[in-house]
Protein backbone atom coordinates (compact mmCIF):
# COMPACT_ATOMS: atom_id res chain seq x y z
CA UNK A 1 0.00 0.00 0.00
CA UNK A 2 1.10 3.25 -0.89
CA UNK A 3 1.64 5.89 2.15
CA UNK A 4 -1.26 7.97 3.27
CA UNK A 5 1.19 11.08 1.76
CA UNK A 6 1.26 10.00 -1.75
CA UNK A 7 -1.21 12.19 -3.43
CA UNK A 8 0.18 15.59 -1.13
CA UNK A 9 3.78 14.70 -2.11
CA UNK A 10 3.39 13.62 -5.26
CA UNK A 11 0.52 15.94 -7.09
CA UNK A 12 0.65 18.69 -5.04
CA UNK A 13 3.95 19.43 -2.68
CA UNK A 14 6.03 18.81 -5.82
CA UNK A 15 7.72 16.39 -3.52
CA UNK A 16 7.93 13.88 -5.86
CA UNK A 17 9.25 15.16 -9.02
CA UNK A 18 10.29 14.02 -12.06
CA UNK A 19 13.70 14.74 -13.05
CA UNK A 20 14.77 15.72 -16.40
CA UNK A 21 17.84 16.20 -18.58
CA UNK A 22 21.31 14.99 -16.66
CA UNK A 23 24.68 15.48 -16.81
CA UNK A 24 27.47 13.84 -15.78
CA UNK A 25 29.01 15.91 -12.45
CA UNK A 26 33.24 16.73 -12.91
CA UNK A 27 34.92 13.84 -11.45
CA UNK A 28 37.09 16.25 -9.48
CA UNK A 29 40.36 15.61 -12.33
CA UNK A 30 39.66 18.55 -14.66
CA UNK A 31 37.82 16.46 -17.32
CA UNK A 32 35.04 17.64 -18.86
CA UNK A 33 30.89 16.80 -18.43
CA UNK A 34 29.37 14.79 -20.55
CA UNK A 35 26.80 16.51 -22.71
CA UNK A 36 23.32 16.75 -21.39
CA UNK A 37 21.02 13.59 -22.54
CA UNK A 38 17.58 14.75 -23.84
CA UNK A 39 14.80 13.15 -21.78
CA UNK A 40 12.26 11.72 -24.47
CA UNK A 41 8.39 11.55 -23.38
CA UNK A 42 7.28 7.67 -23.64
CA UNK A 43 3.51 6.70 -24.65
CA UNK A 44 1.78 5.24 -21.37
CA UNK A 45 1.19 1.78 -21.08
CA UNK A 46 -2.42 0.41 -21.01
CA UNK A 47 -2.48 -1.18 -17.88
CA UNK A 48 -6.31 -3.47 -17.13
CA UNK A 49 -6.02 -1.92 -13.15
CA UNK A 50 -6.13 1.51 -14.06
CA UNK A 51 -9.49 2.77 -12.74
CA UNK A 52 -8.22 0.82 -9.54
CA UNK A 53 -5.48 2.58 -9.28
CA UNK A 54 -4.09 6.18 -8.37
CA UNK A 55 -5.75 8.53 -9.67
CA UNK A 56 -5.01 12.54 -8.99
CA UNK A 57 -7.66 14.08 -11.03
CA UNK A 58 -11.17 13.89 -12.63
CA UNK A 59 -13.18 16.12 -14.79
CA UNK A 60 -17.42 15.79 -15.41
CA UNK A 61 -17.04 17.47 -19.11
CA UNK A 62 -20.60 17.05 -19.20
CA UNK A 63 -20.61 14.85 -22.09
CA UNK A 64 -18.02 12.22 -20.46
CA UNK A 65 -16.36 11.46 -17.24
CA UNK A 66 -12.40 11.65 -17.31
CA UNK A 67 -9.88 10.87 -14.99
CA UNK A 68 -6.33 11.24 -15.28
CA UNK A 69 -3.38 9.96 -12.77
CA UNK A 70 -0.11 7.55 -11.86
CA UNK A 71 2.50 6.99 -14.99
CA UNK A 72 0.42 9.14 -17.43
CA UNK A 73 -3.38 7.31 -17.36
CA UNK A 74 -6.01 8.80 -18.98
CA UNK A 75 -9.48 7.14 -18.14
CA UNK A 76 -12.83 7.77 -19.82
CA UNK A 77 -16.23 6.87 -18.99
CA UNK A 78 -19.94 7.76 -19.98
CA UNK A 79 -21.41 5.94 -16.65
CA UNK A 80 -19.09 6.28 -14.14
CA UNK A 81 -18.84 2.89 -13.51
CA UNK A 82 -17.00 1.22 -17.07
CA UNK A 83 -13.80 3.09 -17.23
CA UNK A 84 -11.65 3.08 -20.71
CA UNK A 85 -7.91 4.05 -20.58
CA UNK A 86 -7.22 5.57 -23.74
CA UNK A 87 -3.84 6.09 -25.70
CA UNK A 88 -1.70 9.01 -24.32
CA UNK A 89 1.70 10.20 -25.90
CA UNK A 90 3.84 10.61 -22.09
CA UNK A 91 4.21 8.45 -19.12
CA UNK A 92 4.56 10.96 -16.57
CA UNK A 93 2.29 10.84 -13.89
CA UNK A 94 -0.66 13.60 -14.78
CA UNK A 95 -1.97 15.26 -11.71
CA UNK A 96 -4.82 17.24 -13.16
CA UNK A 97 -7.23 17.85 -16.22
CA UNK A 98 -9.79 20.38 -17.56
CA UNK A 99 -11.87 20.82 -20.22
CA UNK A 100 -13.40 24.23 -21.90
CA UNK A 101 -16.36 22.45 -23.15
CA UNK A 102 -17.26 19.11 -24.43
CA UNK A 103 -14.66 18.09 -26.48
CA UNK A 104 -11.75 20.67 -25.66
CA UNK A 105 -9.84 19.62 -22.12
CA UNK A 106 -6.30 19.39 -21.34
CA UNK A 107 -4.21 17.10 -18.78
CA UNK A 108 -1.43 17.48 -17.07
CA UNK A 109 1.61 16.98 -14.53
CA UNK A 110 5.11 15.61 -13.75
CA UNK A 111 7.65 17.10 -16.59
CA UNK A 112 5.74 20.11 -17.27
CA UNK A 113 3.90 17.80 -19.17
CA UNK A 114 0.68 19.16 -21.13
CA UNK A 115 -1.37 17.21 -23.20
CA UNK A 116 -4.72 18.03 -25.54
CA UNK A 117 -7.58 16.62 -26.65
CA UNK A 118 -10.20 18.73 -29.36
CA UNK A 119 -12.41 15.23 -29.54
CA UNK A 120 -13.64 15.06 -25.58
CA UNK A 121 -10.86 13.01 -24.63
CA UNK A 122 -10.95 9.69 -27.24
CA UNK A 123 -7.10 11.28 -28.22
CA UNK A 124 -4.58 13.18 -26.97
CA UNK A 125 -1.40 15.37 -28.79
CA UNK A 126 1.55 16.27 -26.42
CA UNK A 127 1.65 19.88 -26.55
CA UNK A 128 4.31 20.70 -23.29
CA UNK A 129 7.02 18.59 -21.93
CA UNK A 130 9.89 19.98 -19.97
CA UNK A 131 11.56 17.68 -17.94
CA UNK A 132 14.52 19.45 -17.54
CA UNK A 133 12.27 21.83 -15.41
CA UNK A 134 11.65 19.36 -12.62
CA UNK A 135 8.43 21.37 -11.97
CA UNK A 136 5.34 19.82 -12.26
CA UNK A 137 2.18 21.08 -13.32
CA UNK A 138 -0.33 21.45 -10.31
CA UNK A 139 -3.54 23.17 -12.06
CA UNK A 140 -4.98 23.95 -14.94
CA UNK A 141 -8.00 26.00 -15.67
CA UNK A 142 -9.39 26.22 -19.45
CA UNK A 143 -10.86 29.43 -20.18
CA UNK A 144 -12.01 28.63 -23.36
CA UNK A 145 -10.55 26.19 -26.31
CA UNK A 146 -8.26 28.51 -27.11
CA UNK A 147 -6.62 29.96 -23.63
CA UNK A 148 -5.80 27.69 -21.00
CA UNK A 149 -3.54 28.38 -17.55
CA UNK A 150 -1.21 26.42 -15.85
CA UNK A 151 0.09 26.38 -12.17
CA UNK A 152 2.76 24.33 -10.80
CA UNK A 153 5.79 23.67 -8.54
CA UNK A 154 8.46 26.35 -7.77
CA UNK A 155 6.53 29.56 -9.33
CA UNK A 156 5.42 27.46 -12.53
CA UNK A 157 3.09 29.68 -14.55
CA UNK A 158 2.51 28.73 -17.67
CA UNK A 159 -0.15 29.79 -20.18
CA UNK A 160 -1.76 29.45 -24.04
CA UNK A 161 -3.86 31.64 -26.06
CA UNK A 162 -3.72 29.15 -29.01
CA UNK A 163 -5.21 26.15 -28.30
CA UNK A 164 -2.10 24.92 -26.64
CA UNK A 165 0.14 25.22 -30.12
CA UNK A 166 2.70 27.82 -27.85
CA UNK A 167 2.71 27.40 -24.38
CA UNK A 168 4.51 30.64 -22.54
CA UNK A 169 6.05 31.27 -19.04
CA UNK A 170 4.48 33.74 -17.25
CA UNK A 171 6.46 35.35 -14.75
CA UNK A 172 4.89 34.68 -11.46
CA UNK A 173 7.71 36.72 -9.24
CA UNK A 174 5.12 39.92 -9.40
CA UNK A 175 2.97 37.98 -6.89
CA UNK A 176 5.13 35.33 -6.02
CA UNK A 177 9.10 36.48 -5.12
CA UNK A 178 9.89 33.52 -3.31
CA UNK A 179 8.51 30.54 -6.29
CA UNK A 180 6.64 29.05 -3.91
CA UNK A 181 3.87 25.98 -5.20
CA UNK A 182 1.31 27.36 -6.98
CA UNK A 183 -1.21 24.33 -6.85
CA UNK A 184 -4.42 25.33 -7.70
CA UNK A 185 -6.09 27.71 -9.91
CA UNK A 186 -9.89 28.50 -10.60
CA UNK A 187 -12.29 31.32 -12.10
CA UNK A 188 -15.20 32.99 -9.50
CA UNK A 189 -18.21 33.70 -10.47
CA UNK A 190 -17.36 37.48 -11.73
CA UNK A 191 -14.49 36.03 -14.37
CA UNK A 192 -12.06 37.03 -11.49
CA UNK A 193 -9.11 34.29 -11.28
CA UNK A 194 -7.67 33.13 -7.94
CA UNK A 195 -4.70 31.19 -7.61
CA UNK A 196 -4.11 29.68 -4.30
CA UNK A 197 -0.56 28.24 -3.20
CA UNK A 198 2.52 27.22 -0.56
CA UNK A 199 2.49 29.03 2.63
CA UNK A 200 -0.80 30.74 2.44
CA UNK A 201 -0.40 32.01 -1.22
CA UNK A 202 -2.95 34.20 -2.80
CA UNK A 203 -3.16 36.11 -5.98
CA UNK A 204 -6.14 37.31 -7.95
CA UNK A 205 -6.42 38.58 -11.39
CA UNK A 206 -9.25 40.33 -13.19
CA UNK A 207 -8.27 40.66 -16.22
CA UNK A 208 -7.98 37.48 -17.64
CA UNK A 209 -4.79 36.56 -16.50
CA UNK A 210 -2.72 39.28 -18.01
CA UNK A 211 -1.88 40.77 -14.64
CA UNK A 212 -1.80 39.28 -10.90
CA UNK A 213 -2.18 40.93 -7.14
CA UNK A 214 -0.78 39.50 -4.13
CA UNK A 215 -3.77 38.91 -1.82
CA UNK A 216 -3.14 39.03 1.89
CA UNK A 217 -4.13 35.39 3.32
CA UNK A 218 -5.50 34.20 6.79
CA UNK A 219 -3.51 31.37 6.75
CA UNK A 220 0.19 30.92 6.91
CA UNK A 221 0.01 27.20 5.05
CA UNK A 222 -1.12 25.69 2.01
CA UNK A 223 -3.72 25.60 -0.06
CA UNK A 224 -4.41 23.06 -1.99
CA UNK A 225 -7.92 24.48 -3.87
CA UNK A 226 -10.08 27.23 -4.91
CA UNK A 227 -14.03 26.93 -5.29
CA UNK A 228 -16.37 29.84 -6.56
CA UNK A 229 -18.74 31.14 -4.41
CA UNK A 230 -21.58 33.58 -4.83
CA UNK A 231 -20.82 36.47 -7.20
CA UNK A 232 -17.63 37.15 -6.18
CA UNK A 233 -16.29 35.39 -3.14
CA UNK A 234 -14.32 31.84 -2.58
CA UNK A 235 -13.95 29.15 -0.69
CA UNK A 236 -10.08 28.09 0.06
CA UNK A 237 -8.72 24.66 1.40
CA UNK A 238 -5.82 23.04 2.49
CA UNK A 239 -3.46 21.47 5.37
CA UNK A 240 -4.81 20.52 8.27
CA UNK A 241 -8.45 20.72 7.44
CA UNK A 242 -8.64 24.48 7.25
CA UNK A 243 -11.16 26.10 5.23
CA UNK A 244 -11.86 30.00 4.31
CA UNK A 245 -14.67 31.61 2.94
CA UNK A 246 -15.54 35.06 1.65
CA UNK A 247 -18.30 36.81 -0.26
CA UNK A 248 -15.52 39.24 -1.93
CA UNK A 249 -12.17 37.48 -2.75
CA UNK A 250 -11.14 41.26 -3.63
CA UNK A 251 -11.27 42.36 -0.50
CA UNK A 252 -9.84 40.01 1.18
CA UNK A 253 -11.71 39.08 4.64
CA UNK A 254 -11.84 35.62 4.79
CA UNK A 255 -13.68 33.56 7.84
CA UNK A 256 -12.42 29.95 8.35
CA UNK A 257 -15.32 27.62 8.92
CA UNK A 258 -15.04 24.95 12.12
CA UNK A 259 -14.01 21.96 9.96
CA UNK A 260 -13.41 19.81 13.61
CA UNK A 261 -10.92 17.78 11.46
CA UNK A 262 -6.97 18.14 10.98
CA UNK A 263 -6.94 16.34 7.65
CA UNK A 264 -5.57 17.77 4.24
CA UNK A 265 -8.25 18.20 2.12
CA UNK A 266 -6.87 17.86 -1.60
CA UNK A 267 -9.68 18.21 -4.17
CA UNK A 268 -13.46 20.11 -4.22
CA UNK A 269 -16.44 20.80 -6.07
CA UNK A 270 -18.80 23.34 -5.94
CA UNK A 271 -22.46 22.73 -6.58
CA UNK A 272 -23.79 26.52 -6.99
CA UNK A 273 -26.62 27.28 -4.84
CA UNK A 274 -26.13 24.09 -2.91
CA UNK A 275 -23.13 23.51 -1.15
CA UNK A 276 -19.59 22.48 -1.32
CA UNK A 277 -17.85 19.27 -1.29
CA UNK A 278 -14.54 18.38 -0.55
CA UNK A 279 -12.19 15.29 -0.01
CA UNK A 280 -8.96 14.68 1.25
CA UNK A 281 -5.91 12.42 3.49
CA UNK A 282 -7.69 9.17 4.81
CA UNK A 283 -10.66 9.41 2.72
CA UNK A 284 -12.23 12.52 4.63
CA UNK A 285 -14.92 13.80 2.94
CA UNK A 286 -16.23 17.17 3.65
CA UNK A 287 -19.82 18.29 3.06
CA UNK A 288 -20.04 21.93 3.15
CA UNK A 289 -24.02 23.32 3.02
CA UNK A 290 -25.02 26.53 2.19
CA UNK A 291 -25.44 27.87 5.35
CA UNK A 292 -21.64 26.67 6.08
CA UNK A 293 -22.57 23.81 8.45
CA UNK A 294 -20.26 21.01 8.09
CA UNK A 295 -20.93 16.93 8.16
CA UNK A 296 -17.52 14.64 7.61
CA UNK A 297 -17.73 11.32 6.07
CA UNK A 298 -15.51 8.93 4.76
CA UNK A 299 -14.71 6.99 2.09
CA UNK A 300 -15.32 3.25 2.44
CA UNK A 301 -11.66 2.72 1.66
CA UNK A 302 -10.32 5.27 3.74
CA UNK A 303 -7.57 5.62 1.82
CA UNK A 304 -6.45 9.24 0.85
CA UNK A 305 -8.83 11.15 -2.05
CA UNK A 306 -7.08 13.73 -4.05
CA UNK A 307 -10.21 15.28 -6.71
CA UNK A 308 -14.39 14.97 -7.00
CA UNK A 309 -16.42 15.86 -9.41
CA UNK A 310 -20.66 15.89 -8.92
CA UNK A 311 -22.50 13.40 -11.27
CA UNK A 312 -26.23 12.75 -11.26
CA UNK A 313 -27.84 14.16 -7.55
CA UNK A 314 -26.36 14.19 -4.28
CA UNK A 315 -23.63 11.40 -6.37
CA UNK A 316 -20.48 12.66 -6.64
CA UNK A 317 -17.34 10.86 -8.41
CA UNK A 318 -13.78 10.94 -5.80
CA UNK A 319 -10.56 9.71 -7.09
CA UNK A 320 -7.40 8.73 -5.12
CA UNK A 321 -4.99 6.42 -4.12
CA UNK A 322 -7.44 3.37 -4.62
CA UNK A 323 -8.80 4.50 -8.26
CA UNK A 324 -12.32 5.57 -8.47
CA UNK A 325 -15.27 5.98 -5.59
CA UNK A 326 -18.58 6.88 -6.05
CA UNK A 327 -19.99 9.36 -3.51
CA UNK A 328 -23.41 9.46 -2.15
CA UNK A 329 -23.96 12.88 0.11
CA UNK A 330 -27.68 12.85 0.86
CA UNK A 331 -27.31 15.53 3.34
CA UNK A 332 -25.47 17.76 0.97
CA UNK A 333 -28.39 20.76 1.37
CA UNK A 334 -29.59 20.44 4.54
Amino acid sequence: MKKAWTIAGAALLGVLVSSGAWAQDDDGDGSAKAPAVAVKPMPAEIMPLSPKSLLLGVENTGEHLIAVGDRGAILASNDGKNWTQVNVPVRSTLTTVAFADGQHGWAAGHDAAIVHTDDGGKTWKLQNFQPELEKPVLGLLALDAQHCIATGAYGLLLETQDGGQTWNSVDSHGFDEDELHLNSINRLANGDLLIAGEQGLLAISTDGGATWTKQASPYEGSYFGVLPRGDKGALIYGLRGNVYVSDDARAGKWTALQTNTVASMFGGAAVPGDGDVLVGLNGVIMVISKNDDVQLLRSPDGTPLSDVVPYGDNVFLAVGESGVQPISVKALSQ
